[in-house]
């Protein structure tokens, strides 16, 4: 499979990059610290989407990958984030409509959807010390882990449409689409 690497070279001074979209066949992977690399549209790659440490991906439109998304820092889309994998940020995790991933979905602070979160296994939030909230209008996944490394008890405001609470309260289930 082929391989791109974004380069602090690729990006303007702004830190996007030089396409408004990234479409590739293969993998994509990132030099570290490059910060939050920004994409006007859409990203959608066959293989597996890693940004190194210190570096984290925001897209206009969706992230779509054939394999996982990894990202050191956060993963930020307008519309959605799909993994035929697992999907892991090193911040936050947010996507204007929903978050879908093969496997589980990993964020060291928070998880929002503005639809929902489905996870073909778990989904854990709050590896970092901070605020570590799921927010989706619903919620299917094996296992739902809010607040992992927080002491105060983290929220979980969705509805629960399949899955175990293992860490975490729920607040609100929302029974809208």
């Amino acid at each position: 499979m082929d391989k791109l690497i974004i380069r602090k070279s690729d990006l303007d001074k702004n830190n996007f990059y030089r396409k408004d979209s990234l479409i590739f066949d293969g993998d994509v992977e990132s030099e570290e610290n490059l910060g939050i690399v920004k994409f006007k549209k859409k990203v959608e790659i066959k293989g597996f989407l890693f940004f190194e440490a210190g570096s984290g991906i925001k897209a206009g439109e969706g992230i779509e990958a054939g394999e996982g998304i990894k990202a050191g820092l956060g993963i930020k889309a307008g519309l959605g984030i799909e993994a035929g994998s697992g999907i892991e940020a090193g911040s936050g995790i947010e996507a204007g409509l929903g978050i879908e991933a093969g496997l589980g979905i990993e964020a060291g602070l928070g998880i929002e959807a503005g639809s929902g979160i489905k996870a073909g296994e778990g989904i854990l939030s709050g590896r970092l010390c901070g605020p570590a909230k799921i927010i989706a209008k619903w919620i299917i996944a094996f296992r739902i882990c809010a607040g992992f490394n927080v002491k105060e008890e983290q929220e979980i405001i969705a509805e629960i449409r399949s899955g175990q609470i293992i860490l975490g309260k729920l607040v609100e289930a929302k029974k809208n689409d």
